[in-house]
């Protein structure tokens, strides 16, 4: 009888174990959150595409525990305004932050283009340099020498130290800081 309550603990101690390892906490996700943001990014991106008035190319799509965050640079204000609805209207979006910045209107030159995939690929380098930040975390676009960041970060402290990272880059004129805290 004492061999099986042991073996019952041990069971139980066992379970108790895989199930706090499922569990999600502020800044990770539960193997099922992970799996559902995964969905719901997918289906957002697939609404964009299908939508006439969206380039969906032009913006990239962000998913934590169901909030969705809209990234990139778009033509013109009724693209930024109708992604906005579009990723509202999805299912499994619970809120959304359309940080979509409107291109000017000027034409780039491919040397600008250049210089905007430098300054991206060096800010980039920057905060994998870092140990505060984690780089993967985070998304880097650059238009006309302003950088976007955004993703969601685990804390405040990453999210500042990146921007702060951006801004030391050489060649950046301003810096978009769109990153969320995990909550």
């Amino acid at each position: 009888m004492h061999k099986s309550k042991a073996f019952v603990s041990a069971v139980a101690f066992i379970m108790t174990l895989a199930m706090a390892a499922c569990a999600s906490t502020r800044t990770q996700k539960s193997p099922g959150e992970g799996v559902d943001d995964s969905i719901t990014t997918g289906r957002v991106k697939a609404a964009l595409i299908a939508d006439p008035v969206t380039k969906a190319h032009q913006i990239d799509v962000d998913t934590f525990k169901g909030k969705v965050q809209l990234n990139g640079f778009v033509d013109t204000a009724a693209s930024k305004e109708r992604a906005g609805e579009v990723a509202r209207g999805t299912k499994g979006v619970t809120k959304v932050e359309n940080n979509l910045t409107v291109k000017s209107d000027n034409p780039r030159s491919a040397g600008e283009v250049v210089d905007d995939a430098a300054i991206t690929a060096k800010v980039k380098a920057a905060l994998i340099g870092d140990p505060r930040t984690k780089a993967h975390q985070v998304n880097v676009e650059t238009r006309d020498g302003v950088v976007q960041l955004s993703g969601f970060v685990d804390n405040s402290e990453a999210k500042s130290t990146a921007e702060e990272l951006a801004r030391n880059v050489d060649n950046v004129k301003s810096v978009d800081n769109e990153l969320s805290v995990k909550k």
